[in-house]
């Protein structure tokens, strides 16, 4: 799609899950884009805003001048507000309007795409309106779409694309978080290893290595007396991994703080 090969994998992984959404949400009813997802405060038609208006603003256009009511519960700190005015402002558009601008607003993305030829380094419009690389801009779109992708799927009963190329994206964006996790979060002790064993529609397995300065770093090698190892299906990594939850990093970290008692568990032991 694009001249640059480093931004392929991102470009084909958010056309895949932007496609699929598309799919899912045009042939639905009316009160359907009601629905509540797993996003707190977010309907179906919210996370559908919410995409429109993050590409928009990747295709430059202004941000929306709107006030938001003040009884938003979900809405806690700058993070939140940000996103949700590209929400609210569409909060009672009909169907139609909804499926229109959505399909416009992926074609004209689309066609930036194929015609892109700025290096990726290229310092580019981030979530928040700070500067960002182009690679890591389109990567993080890569994984906001596919996320979302199954928040809608959660929402309409419809399950699907577990192993898509958004997931591998996903993944790897979370993996990527773990060492810091781990090693400060969670402060797991020099000179020890935590292992996550991730099975289902994903498999893989990594190993976080803490060394005696406390450094962690990330491989694939097994490790014989982990202090921790965590198993889980896919679906339960991912899980509620956007921005309006715990990441699966945190997770880890949050159980290597109240698991340190399995430190002397056998090795390969779940916690």
């Amino acid at each position: 799609m694009t001249v640059h090969p480093s931004l392929e994998p991102y470009a084909d992984a958010w056309t895949h899950s932007i496609e699929a959404i598309t799919e899912l949400v045009l042939p639905l009813a009316e009160s359907e884009w009601n629905r509540a997802t797993p996003c707190p405060g977010w309907s179906v038609r919210d996370i559908v805003s919410h995409i429109i208006g993050i590409e928009c603003e990747q295709l430059g256009d202004p941000r929306p001048i709107h006030t938001l009511p003040r009884d938003l519960r979900h809405v806690v700190d700058e993070f939140t507000r940000y996103m949700e005015v590209q929400v609210d402002v569409r909060r009672h558009h009909t169907a139609p309007e909804m499926t229109s601008e959505l399909e416009y607003t992926v074609i004209r993305r689309a066609r930036q795409l194929r015609s892109e030829k700025r290096d990726p380094a290229t310092l580019v419009r981030g979530p928040l309106g700070e500067q960002v690389p182009l690679e890591h801009a389109l990567r993080l779109r890569a994984f906001d779409v596919w996320i979302h992708e199954q928040d809608l799927r959660a929402a309409l009963g419809v399950p699907g694309n577990w192993d898509s190329p958004g997931a591998y994206v996903a993944r790897d964006l979370l993996l990527a978080g773990l060492p810091k996790a781990v090693a400060k979060g969670a402060g797991a002790p020099p000179n020890s290893a935590v292992v996550l064993d991730v099975h289902g529609q994903l498999e893989f397995m990594r190993t976080v290595r803490v060394d005696a300065t406390g450094r962690a770093t990330l491989d694939k090698s097994p490790s014989l007396g982990p202090a921790v190892t965590l198993t889980m299906d896919w679906a339960c990594v991912h899980g509620r991994s956007g921005a309006h939850s715990r990441p699966a990093a945190h997770r880890c970290a949050r159980a290597m703080r109240y698991g340190r008692r399995t430190a002397a568990s056998p090795p390969g032991s779940g916690t």
